[in-house]
């Protein structure tokens, strides 16, 4: 079966994301108020071929742990849909 496995990557926390610092900067320049914080990120969408949503998820995470992300810097969250 096909699955769509969304893949939402962002930096860690812990870590300075200086693209988010400088979009907030802009945004304040812009008049645009009451942003607290921004933190800039990326979407993956993979198409995966399982057996069922469980094997979909574990070949996701695991395209994501050995290519997709760096883990030194960045998290990943994976949602599964058919």
């Amino acid at each position: 079966m096909k699955y769509a496995a969304h893949i939402n990557v962002m930096p860690l926390k812990e870590l300075l994301d200086p693209q988010g610092k400088a979009v907030s900067t802009s945004l304040a320049g812009l008049g645009i108020e009451g942003i607290q914080d921004v933190r800039i990120g990326k979407h993956i969408l993979l198409h995966v071929e399982a057996a069922n949503p469980e094997e979909a998820k574990a070949i996701a995470t695991n395209a994501c742990q050995k290519l997709l992300v760096n883990r030194v810097m960045e998290s990943f969250e994976v949602s599964i849909t058919e």
